[in-house]
């Protein structure tokens, strides 16, 4: 897997997961306690970015999810 497939899949992970809760970006950004904005998450969620690993862990945090969750590489 280059670096490209693997943020997309992370992206995807963060993405599925924040429709499975019901929330929209917005509400992610919310309920993440530091500055970050849409853009910022829809980059992230699009494969766009390479996000810090500090970042994916406020988005787990926000998300309630473990933040291995965010990094399976296999999901759909």
């Amino acid at each position: 897997m280059n670096k490209s497939e693997m943020l997309k899949t992370i992206g995807q992970n963060v993405k599925r997961i924040r429709l499975e809760k019901g929330l929209t970006q917005v509400d992610l950004v919310g309920r993440i306690e530091a500055k970050i904005d849409t853009t910022n998450i829809s980059r992230i969620e699009k494969g766009r970015t390479n996000a810090t690993i500090y970042t994916l862990f406020r988005i787990s945090q926000a998300l309630e999810v473990p933040l291995a969750e965010l990094c399976i590489l296999n999901s759909k």
